[in-house]
């Protein structure tokens, strides 16, 4: 299993400056996001261990958001070692195709895009339950959950 840091890596090497595809700590949240919960619905097992919550602003992993929080609002550079990266997940196809997927279809976003999309999702929704549009939760959002909802979404009912 990869770390969540190696998953981030990963989008971090595939981004682009000053484009559309550059990524801002926001933004890598809900692409980690969402590769965990696609990976889990495809595959039926999780690709990090670390969990993800229901914040305020969305899906978020507390150790990735301490790692990339000086950050803020900035776009993030690419790591030094993104061939490395690049290599190490390359060398797994069914995870390599995975992220391709999620990047293709989520990468382009902005981080205030794919915020707003996973409000609408139920995952979200309900870790969030009965906690205020504005207050702090800690909820977790369940693999269980991302799972049921993504799946419905791969048939084409919502």
């Amino acid at each position: 299993m990869l770390s969540v840091y190696t998953i981030a890596k990963y989008f971090l090497a595939r981004s682009v400056p000053d484009s559309e595809q550059a990524i801002t700590p926001l933004k890598l949240q809900k692409l980690v996001y969402y590769a965990q919960a696609w990976h889990y619905t495809l595959f039926n097992k999780q690709l990090f261990d670390e969990e993800i919550e229901a914040w305020v602003h969305g899906p978020v992993c507390p150790p990735l958001y301490n790692y990339y929080r000086n950050y803020g609002f900035e776009v993030i550079k690419k790591p030094r070692e993104s061939k490395e990266i690049i290599k190490l997940i390359g060398s797994n196809k069914s995870t390599k195709a995975l992220l391709e997927f999620v990047w293709d279809l989520y990468g382009r976003h902005t981080g205030k895009e794919l915020e707003d999309l996973t409000h609408r999702e139920d995952p979200w929704k309900k870790a969030r339950k009965n906690t205020g549009d504005y207050e702090h939760s800690n909820n977790v959002i369940t693999l269980e959950s991302m799972k049921t909802y993504y799946k419905r979404s791969l048939k084409g009912v919502k």
